[in-house]
């Protein structure tokens, strides 16, 4: 039986792409579900909630008072869409997290682990049983401290790190990690050390033929690695009027692929780069993201008799 895929990756933490995401195995018939990477939302929105039951938000800003619990709802879905988290406290406690950093950092951590176990079991409620399998792994944003919860799941599997054999004989490695970006994401790392990692576990790929790198950052010089040209100040480059582009994948990542000539490639990462090129035999497919407009972003790929049968770029 032939092998589907649906693969997306750059969540970012909107709901409503985690939950298309867990339906598009029945959307699109998928019988593997995988979430590449960059899976937690940025910052959150700290929300006072004072002794007559208002809610006070400042959300991209603008200052908003939802009366009631109803109203409420609503704004705190459109702030959940564009993938960031919703803190509701008194007045006190908010004021007192505005005034410290740290503070503010530790909620964030909590908000992002009880959305992701919330997640996590919204996948094992709808698709344990279907004959479904869900990997999710972090990507080069996400903290370290989420992999704990990750790995908590009965369910969904972790496959960072890891060489996963799917349904038909498929080995698939897996790897969060990216070569150093301007933000220092936790996950940023030294071509050194991603060419480490991947060399651990291309040492247990038995057949390269029908392998897939699940590689969270494209490989360099394609069509799925083009971003934005940023100066000191983290501001686009203009050139003549223009943005100037430059490609900003992984060479360690070009070169496992051109060396090792896997059947397919899956990356995320840069989000303005959907796409798909090829390096040798090799298939390597970016879906981009569009997180912040509750769009999923993705590629549904069939595998039969050890060989890539077909993909196709969705969006929804």
């Amino acid at each position: 039986m032939a092998t589907k895929i649906f693969f997306t990756s750059d969540v970012h933490g909107s709901e409503p792409v985690f939950r298309k995401f867990v339906n598009s195995a029945k959307a699109y018939k998928a019988n593997h579900l995988i979430l590449g990477g960059d899976i937690t939302g940025k910052g959150f929105v700290l929300v006072s909630k004072d002794s007559a039951g208002s809610y006070n938000v400042n959300y991209m800003g603008r200052k908003i008072v939802a009366r009631d619990d109803a109203e409420f709802a609503t704004i705190r879905a459109r702030i959940s869409k564009n993938g960031f988290y919703v803190y509701v406290n008194t007045p006190d406690v908010i004021n007192e997290l505005r005034a410290s950093k740290e503070e503010s950092e530790k909620v964030l951590m909590t908000c992002m682990k009880e959305t992701l176990t919330s997640w996590l079991e919204l996948a094992e409620e709808r698709l344990k049983g279907t004959g479904v399998n869900c990997y999710i792994s972090p990507g080069n944003d996400d903290e370290y401290e989420i992999d704990s919860i990750l790995n908590s799941s009965s369910y969904v599997i972790n496959p960072e790190e890891k060489v996963i054999t799917l349904e038909g004989g498929y080995e698939m490695i897996t790897m969060g990690k990216a070569n150093m970006t301007p933000w220092k994401c936790p996950r940023d790392v030294t071509e050194e050390e991603l060419e480490k990692t991947i060399g651990s576990l291309t040492s247990q790929v038995r057949d390269f033929n029908s392998a897939i790198f699940n590689l969270h950052v494209p490989p360099y010089d394609t069509l799925l690695d083009v971003a934005p040209e940023l100066d000191s100040e983290l501001t686009t480059v203009v050139r003549a009027g223009q943005p100037s582009m430059i490609h900003v994948g992984s060479t360690t990542v070009r070169k496992a692929i051109g060396q090792y000539q896997p059947m397919l490639g899956l990356h995320g990462h840069i989000h303005e780069s959907k796409g798909v090129d090829k390096i040798g035999r090799c298939v390597c497919l970016n879906p981009g993201s569009e997180y912040q407009e509750g769009v999923l972003r993705g590629a549904l790929i069939t595998l039969d008799s050890g060989k890539l049968k077909s993909y196709q770029l969705t969006s929804g």
